[in-house]
């Protein structure tokens, strides 16, 4: 199913029950909730402030990939301790996508995207103030919390800007071309200003103005069901996520320790009674229903193998190129837009491609695997020219990726769950990040030679990639 049902197109214009009209005021039956007062509908000016926040969130979320030995010796990190500094973001958003997904489709997706925008700005002003690895960690945590609000509500936004296929379709493909930009600037931006404390200071008055902006451009929409908040459903997965990342954090330092056992244990178990809670729930936060859609499971899957395999690799490996290169943080900035930027301008013209998402996810997998088998022994050669095909290939395989997976995401769920089905997507990707992050490390350090355990991580890299490959073209709609 894609979406596409006519009861489902009125809420896309804001009305529950009739259809709208592109462009007009938002209106509602009565009954409804009311999350603010109307505004215009004004399709541009979303998509422009909606792709201009998630830039931002992307750009927080990437700083730290230039300024990790700068951050870790400010802030006398231990070399075990690094995982943790990459990790805080990513372990937010994955705990609360998912939530904040069903909560922006329930009770506003313009009041959750100003809520998180908001609050994104206030942690990672924050999060310049810190002194210490934990208060970096929480601040981070807290971020990656924020930037579930944000990322997860906005899709959802954009869906109800623009409810036409042909308008869609432009639409998030921009959007995820600005999920490439933000990682592109993210590390321009904090190798370019004099310290890593300015540049998250930067950021977090950016998100603070882009929430300003929200109040006034934004037109609410939603799609309540009726009845109760989730709140056992949302404790339970995002307790069992918590578990999960951190065992995966720590095992790194030890599989076969007490806390990881525990932790992992911990983290079954509350799967579990989160799939039981699930189907009892009247108003659940994800219908375990859409498991059985061959397209929500290949969207699903995307977005796992995109963060164990793309996004892990390419957050470890310039801290590796600055350590083994001695390049300086803007240089090593300027090596990876060479990746990110290809990603930026790839995922603006995707919509162009006459070929299913599902098939251009498989081709964005394959080509980030190509890409990473040919910077094997680059890090070894100790010339960063060596990166460069590499880079280039796997910058083409993430823009493919970066441009399918939104439209994905929003095509295999009823319309009027599309931040559900944005959130569950963007759930796996950083799940698949931090187990991915903390793989990397574990990976590229397991021997003492750093070029040797980055040859290893680039091979587990490549595996997974085309593991996501076949997951994503065997997981097809059945006519």
């Amino acid at each position: 199913m894609t979406g596409l049902d006519s009861a489902a197109v009125g809420e896309a214009h804001g009305v529950h029950g009739a259809h709208g009209v592109p462009g007009t005021r938002t209106t509602r039956t009565a009954g409804a909730p009311h999350a603010g007062p109307d505004v215009p509908a004004r399709p541009r000016a979303t998509l422009a402030l909606v792709s201009a926040a998630t830039a931002v969130t992307l750009m927080n979320y990437t700083a730290p990939m230039v300024t990790l030995p700068q951050t870790a010796a400010a802030l006398h990190t231990p070399l075990s301790g690094q995982a943790w500094l990459l990790n805080g973001t990513p372990l937010g958003l994955a705990a609360l996508l998912l939530v904040a997904g069903s909560l922006a489709d329930d009770y506003g997706r313009r009041r959750i995207f100003l809520t998180g925008t908001l609050a994104l700005g206030l942690t990672t002003a924050l999060g310049a103030l810190t002194t210490s690895t934990w208060q970096f960690t929480l601040a981070r945590i807290a971020q990656g919390a924020a930037s579930a609000a944000l990322l997860a509500s906005a899709l959802g936004l954009i869906v109800h800007a623009f409810p036409s296929p042909r308008g869609r379709l432009h639409a998030t493909g921009v959007w995820g071309a600005f999920v490439s930009g933000g990682i592109a600037a993210g590390p321009l931006v904090a190798s370019a200003l004099p310290d890593w404390r300015v540049g998250y200071g930067v950021l977090g008055a950016a998100a603070l103005l882009l929430a300003a902006l929200g109040t006034r451009t934004l037109a609410e929409s939603r799609a309540p069901r009726g009845g109760r908040p989730d709140i056992p459903g949302a404790l339970t997965f995002g307790l069992a996520l918590v578990a999960l990342v951190a065992a995966l954090t720590l095992g790194r330092d030890g599989w076969l320790r007490a806390p990881v056992g525990l932790l992992l244990a911990a983290a079954v178990a509350l799967i579990a009674l989160f799939v039981a809670v699930e189907r009892r729930s009247g108003t659940p936060m994800i219908d375990l229903g859409l498991l059985r859609r061959p397209g929500f499971l290949a969207s699903s899957a995307g977005g796992l193998f995109t963060g164990l395999a793309v996004i892990a690799v390419f957050s470890y490996l310039p801290a590796v190129v600055q350590q083994t290169m001695h390049l300086s943080p803007p240089a090593t900035a300027g090596l990876l837009l060479l990746w990110s930027g290809l990603s930026f301008a790839v995922a603006l013209q995707v919509k162009r491609l006459p070929i299913a998402p599902r098939v251009q996810l498989a081709l964005g997998f394959a080509l980030h695997a190509v890409g990473v088998l040919t910077m094997l022994g680059a890090i070894g050669s100790g010339s960063w020219t060596r990166l460069l095909p590499g880079l280039v290939v796997g910058g083409v395989g993430s823009g493919l990726l970066n441009g399918a997976l939104p439209l994905l995401a929003v095509d295999s769920v009823p319309r009027e769950r599309a931040a559900m089905g944005s959130g569950a997507q963007q759930t796996l990707r950083y799940i698949g990040s931090s187990v991915g992050v903390a793989l990397t490390i574990a990976l590229a350090t397991s021997d003492g030679h750093l070029a040797h355990g980055t040859n290893l991580a680039l091979l587990v890299s490549a595996g997974l990639a085309l593991t996501g490959a076949v997951g994503v073209l065997v997981l097809r709609e059945r006519k």
